[in-house]
C-alpha cells in the first residue's frame, strides 16, 4: 500500500510539474540547444522503430561511457540496441561513438520519456526491447514499474550501492522497494552482491566494472605522444580530470603551489562540464596564471594552429625556459579525456573534493597513470579502495596533501598498474552471459 500510495504521488507530482520541467529544459536548451530538441521524445514519441532492441539507459556522459563496451559487444554479435538519455553529453557520445551504427539502423540514441505512464508506453510501443539495462544506481519509479507492466526485464547493470547511500537508504526503505522491482542486478563486486542482497534484491550476479574494459582511442594517444613536447618541453605533466563546480579554487591553490616548486610541473586542466569553460577560464587569467585553451591552439583533428616551434616549456626542449611560455592548457573540449590523460605523467580526479564523490579513476590507470583522489571515494567505492590498496591510487585529504603530491608522489611503476588492471578486466563477457542467463528464464 505505502509503494502503491507513493507511485500515485509521484505520478501526480510529474504531472503537475511538467511545466516547470519543460521551463528547466528551455532555459538550459539556451546555453545547448539539445536540451530543447527531440522534444516529443520526452513525451514518449519516436520515429524510429527497433523491436526486439536490447535497451541501455545511461543518463549522462558518465553512464554512457561505461557502457561503450558493453554496447560494442552487443552490437557485434548482431543485437540491434537503443540507448536513453536525460543529459545532451550522454546523447551526444552515444551519437558519437556509435554513429555508423545510427545511420545504418542498427541503434538509436534518444531521451528518456518523462516519468509518466503514458509517455512510457509510447516507448515500449516504439522499441519493444527484450530487456533493459540501467547504468549505474539509477532510480526511476515509473521506469521500473512500466517496464514490469509490458513484461521487459529491466536490470540494474554496472551496479554498485555507495556506504552513504546504504547508510540514508536504511531511514528510507522505500527505494529499497524499487530496487528489489527490478529483474535482478549486475554488480561490480562480491562486497557490492552483499549489499544489494541485504536489502532484498534478487537474480544478482557479480559482472564486474565495464568501464575496465573500455576501449583506448589511438589516434588521441598519438596526438599527445606528439604534443607533449610542443606543449610542456621536459616539465612533468599533471592531469586534473573532470574537475567540478566546488573545487576550483582548491585545485588552483595546489597548482600555484606545485609551479613554485624546482619542477615547475605543466597543467592540464580539464572541467567536466562544457558550459563551465569559459568561467575556468576567466578563473585562470583572475589568478595571473599563464593558460592556453586546447580550442585556441589545436584544431580539431588535435594537430597544432598557433603552438611555437620545437617546444616553450622547457629548458631542455628548445631553448625557451619554462618562465616564458604557458603553465596550464585548459581542456575545452568534450570526447578527448584519453588525449589529456595521455599527456599527463600523474592525474588529479575531480570530484573528490565535493560531497557529490570523487569520478571514474580507470581511465588514467588504462594508461598506466597513477592517480590521485580526494576524500569523497564513496560514488567509486569500487575500485577505488582496491587501487588505493594496491598502491596505483593515492587518497589525500586536505589541500594541503593534495599540492604536496603533486610535486612529491610519482605513483608505481607502469607494471604494477598493468598488473592491477589485468586483474579487474573482463567485466564485458561476464554482463552478456548474466544477461543472456536472466533474459531466457525472464
Amino acid at each position: 500500500m505505502r509503494l502503491w500510495l507513493f507511485l500515485r504521488l509521484w505520478s501526480l507530482l510529474w504531472h503537475l510539474g511538467l511545466p516547470v520541467v519543460l521551463v528547466y529544459l528551455w532555459r538550459r536548451g539556451r546555453k545547448d540547444p539539445l536540451y530543447a530538441q527531440h522534444l516529443a521524445e520526452r513525451f514518449g514519441r519516436y520515429r524510429q522503430r527497433l523491436p526486439g532492441a536490447i535497451w541501455v539507459h545511461a543518463v549522462s556522459l558518465g553512464e554512457m561511457r561505461s557502457a561503450v563496451p558493453l554496447i560494442r559487444a552487443l552490437l557485434d554479435r548482431g543485437e540491434a540496441v537503443v540507448t536513453t538519455h536525460f543529459t545532451p553529453a550522454g546523447r551526444r557520445e552515444a551519437e558519437r561513438v556509435f554513429a555508423p551504427e545510427i545511420a545504418a539502423g542498427r541503434m538509436a540514441a534518444v531521451w528518456v520519456p518523462f516519468e509518466t505512464a503514458w509517455a512510457y508506453a509510447g516507448f515500449f510501443r516504439a522499441f519493444r526491447p527484450r530487456a533493459g539495462l540501467v547504468m549505474e544506481i539509477e532510480i526511476w519509479p515509473r521506469m521500473i514499474f512500466a517496464a514490469r507492466k509490458s513484461g521487459v526485464p529491466l536490470f540494474m547493470c554496472n551496479a554498485q550501492y555507495p556506504t552513504k547511500s546504504l547508510a540514508r537508504d536504511a531511514k528510507f526503505t522505500l527505494r529499497h522497494k524499487l530496487m528489489q522491482a527490478y529483474a535482478g542486478a549486475f554488480v561490480k563486486s562480491d562486497l557490492q552482491a552483499q549489499r544489494f542482497a541485504s536489502v532484498g534484491v534478487t537474480n544478482i550476479h557479480v559482472t564486474g566494472e565495464l568501464r575496465f574494459d573500455q576501449p583506448i582511442p589511438p589516434a588521441q594517444i598519438a596526438a599527445a605522444q606528439t604534443l607533449r613536447p610542443l606543449l610542456a618541453g621536459d616539465r612533468p605533466v599533471l592531469t586534473f580530470a573532470s574537475a567540478v563546480e566546488g573545487e576550483d579554487d582548491l585545485y588552483l591553490d595546489a597548482i600555484a603551489a606545485a609551479l613554485s616548486h624546482p619542477a615547475r610541473p605543466f597543467v592540464v586542466y580539464v572541467p567536466r562540464k562544457p558550459e563551465r569553460f569559459d568561467e575556468v577560464a576567466g578563473m585562470l587569467a583572475t589568478r595571473g596564471l599563464k593558460a592556453i585553451r586546447r580550442s585556441a591552439v589545436l584544431d580539431p583533428t588535435l594537430a597544432p594552429k598557433t603552438l611555437p616551434s620545437p617546444s616553450w616549456g622547457g629548458d631542455g626542449g628548445g631553448g625557451h625556459p619554462a618562465s616564458q611560455g604557458p603553465d596550464i592548457l585548459l581542456g575545452d573540449s568534450l570526447g578527448e579525456m584519453y588525449f589529456y590523460l595521455a599527456l599527463s605523467d600523474r592525474t588529479v580526479t575531480g570530484g573528490g573534493f565535493t560531497p557529490h564523490g570523487a569520478h571514474n579513476i580507470i581511465e588514467p590507470l588504462a594508461l598506466k597513470r597513477p592517480v590521485i583522489v580526494g576524500p569523497e571515494i564513496h560514488t567509486i567505492e569500487y575500485p577505488a579502495v582496491e587501487a588505493i590498496a594496491a598502491g596505483v591510487c593515492l587518497r589525500v585529504e586536505t589541500s594541503e596533501e593534495l599540492a604536496q603530491a603533486l610535486t612529491g608522489w610519482s605513483g608505481p611503476g607502469p607494471e604494477v598498474i598493468e598488473a592491477f588492471f589485468k586483474a579487474h578486466s573482463g567485466a564485458t563477457q561476464k554482463t552478456l552471459a548474466a544477461l543472456d542467463a536472466e533474459v531466457k528464464t525472464a
